[in-house]
C-alpha cells in the first residue's frame, strides 16, 4: 500500500511544487532533460544578462551621472549583436526540440531509438503498440474505446459527495468514476478526437498533449514504466465546465489487467473495476 500510494502521489500535482510531475515514459524523460539541462541555463544566462545591462544604464545613465545624454540613435555594431545573438540563441534551443518533438510524434516501432533522458543522441529503445485506445472529449467528460476488444466507457468527475463516499484517497476535481486503466511497460497508441468541440488530451507525468478536433484523429502514445494512477485534465478551453474534466489513468500490472479487461468487455465494468482494486489493496 506505501508503495501504490507514493506512485499516485508521483502522478498529480502537489501543494508548492515547482517544476514537473515526476516522470514515468520515456517522452517525459525527455522533456524534463531538455528542460533542466539546457533550457534553464539559457534561460538563467539571458536573464542575468539583461540584469547586468539594466544596473549598468541605472548607475550610469541617470541624470546626475550623465546630465547631458548622447545624441547617438544609431550603432551598427550594437544593432548586429542584439540580431545575431538572439538567432543564435534560438538556434540552440531549437535543434534539441526538435528531437523531443520528434520523440512525442513518432509513434514506436520497435526499432527507432528515442532520446530518454539525453539531449542528444539518446538510446531508448520501445517496443511497438500493443493496445490502441481511442479517446473521445465530450462536453465535459471522457469517453476511452479499446479498439482492439471492441468495448468502451464513459469517465465523469466525481462531485466531492461521490469522491468522499466512494474515492477519499484521490483528490478532488481529478478523481473520476472509471480510470483509463493500461498495463505496466506496455506502448499504448492513443487515437484523440472529440464528439462536440476542441478539446485536448494532456497527461502530465507522460508527457503527451494532444488536441481533440471534431472529425479528426490525432495520435500520441506513451510507455508507463511504474504503477500507479496519473492525472490530467483537458487543456483546451471547451465551455462552461472546461474545469471539470478530468483524465485519471491507472497503470496496472499485466496480470491485474488482463483480469480486468476480461470482466470489462464482457460488460461487467463496475465488478471489473472492484476487483483491480481489490487487487492492488
Amino acid at each position: 500500500m506505501p508503495a501504490a500510494a507514493s506512485a499516485q502521489q508521483a502522478g498529480q500535482p502537489v501543494p508548492g511544487q515547482i517544476g514537473f510531475q515526476p516522470s514515468v515514459t520515456p517522452i517525459m524523460d525527455s522533456v524534463i532533460a531538455f528542460h533542466d539541462n539546457l533550457l534553464m541555463w539559457v534561460i538563467t544566462a539571458i536573464v542575468l544578462v539583461v540584469l547586468v545591462l539594466l544596473i549598468v544604464v541605472i548607475v550610469r545613465f541617470n541624470q546626475n551621472a550623465n546630465p547631458t545624454p548622447s545624441k547617438v540613435t544609431h550603432n551598427t555594431l550594437v544593432e548586429v549583436v542584439w540580431t545575431v545573438f538572439p538567432v543564435l540563441v534560438l538556434f540552440v534551443i531549437a535543434i534539441p526540440s526538435f528531437g523531443v518533438l520528434a520523440d512525442q510524434e513518432t509513434v514506436p516501432d520497435g526499432e527507432r531509438t528515442y532520446l530518454g533522458a539525453q539531449i542528444f543522441g539518446g538510446e531508448v529503445v520501445v517496443p511497438e503498440p500493443t493496445l490502441t485506445i481511442k479517446a473521445t472529449g465530450y462536453q465535459w467528460y471522457w469517453g476511452y474505446e479499446y479498439m482492439d476488444d471492441e468495448f468502451d466507457y464513459v469517465s465523469i468527475m466525481l462531485n466531492e459527495e461521490q469522491r468522499a463516499a466512494n474515492k477519499p484517497d484521490q483528490p478532488r476535481l481529478l478523481a473520476v468514476d472509471n480510470e483509463l486503466v493500461v498495463p505496466v511497460n506496455t506502448t499504448v497508441r492513443v487515437l484523440v478526437t472529440a464528439a462536440d468541440v476542441l478539446h485536448a488530451f494532456a497527461v502530465p507525468s507522460f508527457g503527451i498533449k494532444v488536441d481533440a478536433v471534431t472529425s479528426r484523429n490525432n495520435e500520441t502514445w506513451f510507455n508507463a514504466r511504474e504503477t500507479g494512477i496519473y492525472y490530467g485534465q483537458c487543456s483546451e478551453l471547451c465551455g462552461k465546465d472546461h474545469a471539470f474534466m478530468p483524465i485519471a489513468v491507472r497503470v496496472v500490472e499485466q496480470d491485474q489487467y488482463d483480469a480486468w479487461l476480461a470482466a470489462a468487455s464482457e460488460g461487467d465494468l463496475a465488478g471489473a473495476n472492484a476487483t483491480l482494486l481489490a487487487s492492488i489493496e
